[in-house]
This record gives C-alpha cells, structure tokens and sequence, in this order.
C-alpha cells in the first residue's frame, strides 16, 4: 500500500494556530514527510505530584492507536487518561483515520504519522519520548523505533501492546474479517462508512520490515511487549516471537485472561505500563 518506502523521516510542520482548553490541552494538525496532515492532542500531566512520586518534566508519552481508532474514540480517550497519571501524552489520529487526512496503509506509511507526533512531543520540550502502541499502533512504533534507532528522531523507550510479529496473519477469525475490510472494494467502503476509517486501495510495495525484523534493531532502547493470553486477533505465539527475536533484549508481559489492544487495557496495566516507561525511560 505504498507508493515508496517509509522509512525517511523529517520534522514535523505544525499549522499556526492551536485549538487550546483550560486544563492546557492542545490540538492541532501536523504535516508528515509525505504531506499528510495528522491531527494531534497533547495532554499535560494530570498531577504534579501524587504523594509518593515527582513526576519528572521532561517524560512524554506518544500513543498510537489501533486500526479504526482515532483521538477522540472513549477507550483511545482512556488511556491517554490513564498515561497522563505519570506524564503528558501526545495522542494522534493516523492517516485516514478521523479528523486526519490521506488513507490508511494499514502500519505502512503510519510510521511516518508517528515520526512527526514524536518530533512534536521534542519541539514541546520533551527531552525524553516512550512511545506507546497498541495493535496496530504496536507494529508502527516497533518499526518506528527500528528505524531510527541511534538518531534524533529516536525514542528513549518502546511499549507495543498486541501488536502481531508477522503480517499477512489470517490465523484467526477475526484477522480474516479485517482482510476482507482491507482487500476487498466492498470491505472498504464498511470501513469508511462503517468505521469511519479510510483504507488504501494499493498492495504495499515494497513490503514493510516486519515486526519481528524491526524488534532486533531497537536495542538498547528499553523495549515492552505486552498481549493478553485471550488476545483473539493474535495468539500468544506473536508476543513469544517477538521476544525471541529480541534476543533478551526486551521484557515481555502475558497477561493473563487480558484480550486485544486499548479495549482490553484496564487502568491497572496501564499503571504498571506508566511505572515502566517512567524508570526505563533515562
């Protein structure tokens, strides 16, 4: 599903003028390296203090979202609630997702919507950046972190939550439904009017780094994998081949009884996910 390889990444471009709350919250748009516009939040901390905790200035979260979501869906909402426990968070829509533009490729180009929220978060002040993944969302910010591994535009800690290992799975009832939503013409006009998510109508070509290819070559960034022993999109032998793949090199979390991406994702992970980030991160 794309033009040409996603892999060179630029700053982002932000439009002049924010929309702002009272609680400092901003929302703008963001242009990505290949001219898509995003539409991004930025949460600040919930607290500055919880009573047992300083929470530390210069940590921001980055959330990436799974297929179908988008910034001002209740559960993406939620844990962008919950992060903001322990640090502001940047959330974004992906392309053809919501409020922003273009079509989605699925955890193609998405890494490049995920490059420009990052240098976002940096521009903002943010000197350390955990990115945080869900489905999805897992893949791109495996790549992402892959990709610029040792850069600027790197992360300084990596959370992917239900995200698959390889891609083309249709293990599952569930991942034959979102092909059919993908592959098919009459699949993608459920999705854009179904789950108001626009899909690309091209293979990718080249076909992407994997994300047990990308998981690798994020050492020695701290990285997290997460997924629930009930996932039903993804069964416990994606997590268990992305940790292998990692050589040691990344912790891996089975939840038990836990299912799929930010659905399944109760407070009580998310904390734990915070606390990680939080000591991990510099």
């Amino acid at each position: 599903m794309s033009i040409g390889p996603a892999g060179h990444v630029a700053r982002s471009i932000v439009r002049p003028t924010y929309e702002t709350s009272r609680n400092g919250s901003m929302r703008t748009f963001l242009c990505t390296d290949d001219g898509v516009s995003i539409d991004s939040v930025y949460d600040p901390a919930a607290v500055v203090y919880d009573g047992s905790r300083s929470l530390s200035r210069d940590l921001v979260f980055v959330m990436a979202h799974g297929f179908t979501g988008d910034v001002d869906r209740p559960h993406v909402r939620r844990v962008v609630t919950a992060l903001t426990g322990y640090a502001p968070v940047v959330s974004f829509s992906f392309r053809g997702h919501g409020r922003s533009a273009g079509r989605t490729t699925v955890g193609d180009r998405e890494v490049l919507d995920l490059a420009a929220a990052v240098a976002w978060a940096r521009d903002l002040g943010h000197t350390r950046v955990v990115t945080v993944g869900f489905s999805m969302g897992g893949s791109v910010v495996l790549r992402h972190a892959a990709l610029n591994a040792g850069s600027d535009a790197g992360v300084d800690a990596v959370v992917s939550v239900s995200s698959p290992a390889r891609w083309y799975y249709r293990g599952t009832a569930p991942m034959r439904r979102l092909h059919w939503l993908v592959t098919r013409p009459e699949g993608r006009l459920v999705g854009r009017y179904g789950f108001h998510t626009r899909i690309h109508h091209r293979d990718w070509d080249p076909v992407p780094l994997s994300p047990a290819e990308a998981v690798p070559k994020i050492a020695p960034t701290p990285l997290l994998i997460v997924h629930g022993d009930s996932d039903g999109y993804f069964p416990v032998d994606h997590p268990r081949m992305l940790a292998d793949a990692a050589g040691g090199a990344a912790e891996l979390w089975l939840e038990p009884g836990m299912g799929h991406a930010e659905h399944a994702a109760d407070d009580r992970l998310l904390a734990r996910i915070g606390d990680w980030a939080a000591s991990r991160a510099g």
